[in-house]
């Protein structure tokens, strides 16, 4: 069987990576490697690969544990025995890394939201329809705030805003978040990442989205 061949584009991001970045870090990827990871903070982010939490925030390796899917959507907890990559995430870095923040992170121009407020099943889907049924709470969050809105890009992007809070919540359906975030030893929080202007806007305790001052 031939061997099979990398895509020169990963070939040569690889080949930048061992000669110019991995030198420069080559001690903390050791020192990563001997005493294992201890990331100040769990990103739930959209797989959109416009949108890096590792690059957003000039996280070096290991400050982040990143977990990625359409929409950076938080599923509620369901312990029915089926495969679930976000929730055993979730377990692992709560758990047995004892990470003190999660981050749900949205964007901008999300697509997984914007299908959900557009309304449009796909019947050759899979399982994205049924991925992002979470945001249809959203979606009606979005209404009651926007009462009569019609513009379907000025309703995306607030119900990207209304899909982060409902994420933050169901965040604590896991009995082990909800344990640590009671007695004060983790912290939720949320943001929104602007892909064209290179924003961040922050959840704040009064439940409103503020722009991230930057110098």
């Amino acid at each position: 069987m031939p061997k099979r061949s990398m895509p020169h584009e990963l070939t040569d991001g690889f080949d930048r990576f061992r000669t110019e970045l991995y030198p420069r870090q080559h001690s903390l990827y050791e020192s990563l490697s001997d005493k294992g990871q201890k990331p100040h903070t769990i990103v739930i982010a959209c797989c959109d690969s416009r949108v890096d939490p590792a690059q957003v925030f000039d996280a070096r390796p290991g400050e982040l544990f990143v977990v990625r899917n359409v929409a950076n959507i938080v599923p509620p907890c369901e312990i029915d025995g089926a495969h679930h990559g976000v929730s055993a995430a979730l377990e692992f870095a709560i758990r047995k890394l004892e990470v003190p923040n999660i981050l749900v992170l949205g964007h901008r121009q999300c697509g997984g939201v914007n299908a959900c407020v557009c309304g449009e099943p796909d019947p050759d889907s899979l399982f994205i329809d049924h991925w992002i049924e979470p945001i249809a709470e959203a979606l009606e969050d979005a209404r009651a705030e926007l009462p009569g809105i019609e513009d379907i890009d000025a309703l995306s992007e607030r119900t990207e805003l209304c899909s982060i809070r409902r994420s933050m919540e169901r965040l604590m359906t896991y009995p082990f978040i909800r344990q640590r975030a009671e007695e004060g030893r983790l912290k939720i929080h949320g943001a929104r990442f602007g892909i064209a202007d290179g924003e961040l806007e922050w959840l704040t305790v009064d439940g409103d989205f503020t722009q991230v001052e930057h110098r």
